[in-house]
């Protein structure tokens, strides 16, 4: 277990997006729906699916009344009932960067037309199913605040005595599988299945989440220069911006002067 950090690749491109309230909501309503649907139970309790979903829409203050709404949706009839289509889109990015998508959508043929022509205007190419999706790994992942809310709480900070080893200590007693140091959060990975069991497993030990969600996460990032970068992530904007697509990875290392370049900008 270690805790060196490629978490500003994640912090980087989440800023954007969550820029975007209004769109950003949307996907998170959906998301809940779907995963409601295909659970089939409303309680989360039971669906596990569907409690990281609400987990992750809570973590981007999705008000409570939408999220409930959003339930109701998958169980609805008529008019009132959600046709979601999960799919997945795979190809490759300017620099051959592999990109794996996400989507949600009520229509597919638009969704995918949507989808070539971002990376058509980028330089990139649609692939087929699994053309790139074994450069990625599943996983649970869970955020922690460094700050200690109270004498109780076992999160380290950079300004109290509590250190990364007794974190790393937490972590492992939960059954956490990694976790990485990403300036004002602690980042910890889990296995898919055992995400919301280890999310309770943190704070039974003191430790307050503030979001978990499935994600996918290069298994050999690819070093690319800054000029690189740019192009790729003009292709990830690009398709954030599509309503259809849940999430969007890719497996650039935005190392942290790659991350100042932009910055400047």
């Amino acid at each position: 277990m270690s805790g060196h950090s490629k978490w500003a690749t994640t912090k980087h491109r989440k800023a954007a997006q969550d820029a975007k309230r209004s769109a950003l909501f949307g996907k998170l309503s959906r998301n809940i729906t779907v995963a409601a649907k295909e659970g089939g139970d409303p309680n989360p309790e039971n669906n596990a699916s569907l409690a990281a979903a609400i987990e992750k829409a809570k973590a981007n203050s999705l008000p409570k009344d939408k999220i409930k709404t959003a339930i109701d949706k998958a169980f609805g009839a008529g008019k009132d009932a959600a046709n979601y289509e999960s799919k997945v889109y795979e190809g490759y990015g300017p620099c051959g960067i592999a990109i794996y998508c996400e989507a949600l959508t009520d229509n597919v043929n638009r969704t995918a037309a949507d989808v070539r022509s971002a990376f058509s205007h980028a330089g990139g190419n649609l692939g087929t199913s699994g053309s790139v999706a074994f450069q990625f790994e599943r996983k649970g992942q869970i955020l922690v605040e460094k700050i200690i809310k109270s004498e109780d709480k076992k999160v380290a900070d950079k300004e109290n005595a509590v250190d990364e080893d007794e974190f790393m200590m937490v972590v492992a007693e939960a059954g956490g599988t990694d976790y990485e140091d990403a300036e004002d959060e602690w980042i910890v990975y889990t296995a898919p299945t055992d995400l919301m069991a280890v999310k309770n497993g943190l704070e039974e030990q003191g430790v307050e989440t503030k979001g978990a969600e499935f994600v996918m996460v290069p298994t050999t990032p690819t070093a690319v220069s800054v000029s690189d970068a740019k192009k790729v992530l003009r292709l990830v904007d690009r398709l954030e911006e599509l309503e259809d697509l849940q999430a969007v990875y890719h497996t650039m290392d935005l190392t942290d002067e790659i991350l100042a370049a932009l910055e400047e900008e």
